[in-house]
Order: C-alpha cells, then sequence, then structure tokens
C-alpha cells in the first residue's frame, strides 16, 4: 500500500493516521506454522523539524512450532515501530526509509520493521524442556523412563560407584 504524504511534508502540523493489514506472504519464519489473521499495523506519520516519523505497532496472532519440544502454539507478537522516513538514500544509515516522491510504500517499510524484531528462537513457554535425547518424549508432560545418562568420560567412574554399594 502506498501513502502520499505531501500533506504531512507541507505542513508540519499534521499528523496522518494509518491503519493496514499486511501481507503474510513475505513473512515467512521456519517456526512459524501460520498467521491466524493477518498482522495489523497501525499509528501515525508526523512532521517533526522536517524529518518524518513514523510510529505505530504491528500486531499478529501466530500458529507457531516450538522450536524444543515441537509443540504447536499460539503467540502473539507486537512490534514496536519508529521509523525515520527520508527523502535521499543514506550508505550511512540503513535505518532510514526512503520516500518516492511523495509516497512511501507501508507494506515494505511496516514488513521490514516486523521481520527486523521477530524473535530467533520461538519457545512454547520460557522454561521449556524440550524432547529427551534418547526416547523423544515430550519432558514438559513429565519425566521419562531412560534414566539418567552417564557421560562417557566418567563411565570408569561410575563402575567404581556400584562396585562400593555391595
Amino acid at each position: 500500500m502506498r501513502l502520499d504524504v505531501r500533506d504531512v511534508i507541507i505542513n508540519p502540523s499534521v499528523r496522518l493516521p494509518f491503519r493496514i493489514e499486511l501481507e503474510t506472504e513475505n513473512l515467512d519464519f521456519p517456526s512459524v506454522k501460520g498467521y491466524l489473521a493477518p498482522p495489523v499495523a497501525e499509528g501515525v506519520i508526523s512532521n517533526e523539524a522536517d524529518v518524518l516519523h513514523l510510529r505505530g505497532t504491528v500486531t499478529a496472532d501466530m500458529l507457531c512450532i516450538c522450536d524444543r519440544c515441537g509443540q504447536e502454539f499460539e503467540s502473539r507478537k507486537e512490534t514496536p515501530v519508529d521509523a525515520v522516513i527520508t527523502g535521499e538514500e543514506s550508505e550511512d544509515n540503513p535505518e532510514l526509509f526512503v520516500l518516492e516522491g511523495t509516497e512511501i510504500d507501508l507494506q515494505e517499510l511496516l514488513s521490514t520493521c516486523f521481520i527486523l524484531d521477530m524473535e530467533t528462537k520461538f519457545l512454547c513457554r520460557e522454561d521449556c524442556k524440550g524432547l529427551c535425547t534418547r526416547c523423544g518424549r515430550n519432558l514438559n508432560l513429565g519425566p521419562c523412563g531412560c534414566g539418567r545418562e552417564i557421560d562417557p568420560r566418567f563411565a570408569v567412574l561410575g563402575q567404581l560407584l556400584e562396585g562400593s554399594e555391595d
């Protein structure tokens, strides 16, 4: 969605509100199975000392897969957006977004901010215990029957302890 910001450029007192549903085709992440609804971005564009600022939030309800235990879970992601929009490209500051004439591509700008803020690891809960490395049981559901695995480097010590129990 292209948004014309001419009024904000000409008149610094004008604030331009926006609300947009983001397309999810470019918002693919390995642990996101899908979106429960299209992500929604809303906020305002303002002119502060001849610099355009876009402030708002992107909210997404997602169906994710836990990176530790493999269980599906629902997650809500709220990304705060505070972007500077300029008329010229700058190699010195890649965080600036560039106007195309008097328009800005909201879809691209907001999708970029959402992608850059995405977690690298998705967990169903912070204390997720994951899966047993031997039997594959989900340890969040309780302990497995595998027993404790002994580090092979300490196996000789384990044999000494077994001999002392007689």
